[in-house]
């Protein structure tokens, strides 16, 4: 490894963190690496519900362990995900005992005691918690995301979930994390949702501000208007999923081995752009973590085309900074 690279995340030290999702196969292979750049990470997809607790009586916390361990031996800071999302959740959270749905009774307190297991276990060592993940419907004529939470418990339960999360862990900060989260019609929904928790006295600390999105757009003004909507809230907010895609999401092609010249050119200037406005808004941003680590991973190589490959970090294929990082350190 280039040791005359400078480390990513001294370049924003007193400014904000600089984060990656992480999981065990990449703390093994990178781990050098990746306790270089980043003094935050997130586990992708190891901490999920499913994931973390596949069956009602048995939870399998080996591999979000292994990633603490790996955080707390390189003074990582950790921010969890996620406790209450729709998708990676385990099926039979709503499972009545002899078949059917489960009473609401029942799936709240099998939502409460996970909660509390999850955030228990790694209390004072995850300082942050993704509590509700994607609540919000994209749709323009619905609120609420119709999910099977929302059927069986109700609006109420994403205050039960922050509720749970905070009895758990008073000293952990609790965000609710979205994506299009610049879109204005959903941003609009995203703030009603969290000014209504809010004023109920719900303890939530902060908006997760997603970030999927790519060298077109949204734009900055985009931007910059849904972190102003949001900090007049009072709250923190993390950037949480940061990745810029090479492509537009309705963009079906598979034809690129690699990004073409423009491409390149266009996230080198966006990724200056943005990390500029962020660095604008460093006394409500406290965090920007990226959803992956180096254009070796990504999930966007298989969404929303499967296999494609796609470069959306700082880092290219080998681990090596892109022009684009020389832009953000600058």
């Amino acid at each position: 490894m280039n040791n005359k690279v400078p480390n990513l995340y001294e370049a924003y030290q007193g400014i904000f963190r600089i984060g990656a999702a992480v999981s065990t196969k990449t703390i093994r292979s990178e781990g050098n690496f990746i306790a270089q750049h980043y003094n935050s990470i997130t586990a992708e997809n190891q901490m999920k519900f499913e994931e973390i607790h596949p069956e009602e009586e048995r939870y399998t916390f080996e591999a979000a362990d292994e990633i603490m361990d790996f955080a707390m031996q390189n003074g990582i800071a950790v921010r969890g995900h996620t406790m209450v999302w729709h998708n990676q959740t385990s099926d039979w959270i709503f499972e009545g005992p002899s078949g059917g749905v489960a009473s609401k009774e029942m799936v709240l307190l099998r939502m409460q005691e996970h909660i509390r297991t999850v955030a228990g276990r790694y209390k004072g060592k995850v300082y942050a918690w993704d509590v509700v993940n994607e609540a919000i419907e994209d749709k323009a004529d619905l609120v609420m995301r119709n999910t099977k939470w929302l059927e069986i418990l109700g609006e109420d339960y994403i205050r039960h979930a922050f509720e749970a999360a905070h009895e758990a862990d008073p000293n952990a900060l609790l965000f609710y994390n979205d994506y299009n989260e610049t879109e204005p019609v959903k941003r609009d929904k995203i703030y009603h949702l969290v000014r209504s928790l809010k004023e109920k006295g719900v303890p939530i600390h902060g908006i997760g501000m997603q970030g999927h999105w790519n060298i077109y757009g949204p734009s900055l003004d985009e931007i910059r208007q849904a972190i102003e909507l949001y900090a007049s809230l009072d709250l923190e907010l993390h950037i949480t999923e940061l990745d810029l895609s090479m492509f537009q999401f309705e963009d079906r092609r598979t034809d690129l081995l690699v990004p073409t010249e423009q491409m390149v050119e266009l996230q080198d200037q966006r990724y200056e752009d943005i990390f500029r406005l962020f660095k604008e808004y460093r006394k409500v941003i406290t965090s920007v973590t990226f959803w992956g680590a180096a254009d070796n991973y990504t999930w966007l190589d298989n969404f929303p085309v499967r296999g494609r490959k796609n470069w959306p970090f700082l880092f290219d294929g080998d681990l090596q900074p892109k022009q684009a990082f020389w832009r953000v350190i600058g």
